[in-house]
């Protein structure tokens, strides 16, 4: 029986795991993302059966979105909530320049975000006998680099993902409800072309992750998510991925 899974998103990371997924006979519903990425992957990936381009901050817009994911797919057994992004352009940064509005907005872009796609993820899987859900963290909520990455509001929305992780894959176990998450560090991706294109940043990036020192390519990401998406016996985990960014002495 093919496998289902729900992604949140359709450039990045999500782009790279729904191409990946794709290939081990997944049926694919994309949820949150860009419309014109979004019809891009689908005329590539014949698995991509359906995607819908809402706003996941809105409440009703993932709930019916979620509906219509279960109609196409005829069900689910994974969700995977990567969609999210940058607080700077709401005015993130040093948390003393913080507005609340900026700081309201991030938390919201990846935090509300993925409480609402947990939710209906749990509601679904409660009922269907279990399933996987698979988060969305960063490196920036347990190893701090404020020298180019002060975004504490991203940094805080992250950190409350680990703490869904837990909380959440500890309430569902009996439930066979698998949580865990991803938590890379700067990796390939349109998020972060600011630090590709700042040279300071670049010869940072190549001292603080040395095993990635261009960034993370997507592929080595994506690998973490499928995994956590296929191992059975694997919950309440925040996979780091980050090139070596959380053990690197002195920077």
């Amino acid at each position: 029986m093919r496998k289902r899974v729900l992604i949140t998103g359709s450039r990045g990371i999500a782009a790279g795991l729904a191409t990946e997924l794709a290939k081990s006979d997944y049926q694919i519903y994309l949820l949150g993302g860009d419309a014109e990425d979004s019809k891009s992957l689908a005329a590539q990936l014949p698995a991509v059966l359906g995607y819908e381009p809402i706003d996941l901050r809105d409440e009703l817009a993932v709930v019916n979105g979620f509906q219509e994911a279960i109609k196409s797919l005829g069900g689910l057994d994974h969700v995977v909530s990567i969609a999210g992004g940058s607080g700077r352009a709401f005015g993130d940064g040093p948390i003393e320049s913080i507005s609340k509005n900026a700081w309201e907005q991030t938390l919201e872009l990846n935090l509300t975000t993925a409480f609402l796609t947990a939710r209906e993820a749990v509601k679904y899987f409660k009922e269907s006998g279990g399933g996987s859900l698979t988060l969305t963290s960063s490196v920036l909520a347990t190893s701090p680099s404020p020298e180019f990455f002060q975004t504490n509001a991203y940094a805080v929305a992250k950190g409350a993902i680990n703490a869904m992780v837990a909380t959440l894959s500890s309430s569902y176990l009996a439930n066979k409800i698998r949580v865990n998450a991803v938590a890379p560090s700067l990796v390939a991706t349109p998020m972060a072309k600011r630090a590709a294109e700042n040279p300071e940043i670049s010869e940072f990036t190549k001292r603080k992750q040395p095993l990635a020192p261009n960034q993370l390519p997507v592929g080595q990401v994506v690998a973490g998510y499928v995994y956590l998406i296929e191992n059975n016996a694997v919950t309440g985990q925040v996979l780091e991925i980050d090139g070596g960014w959380s053990t690197i002495s002195g920077i």
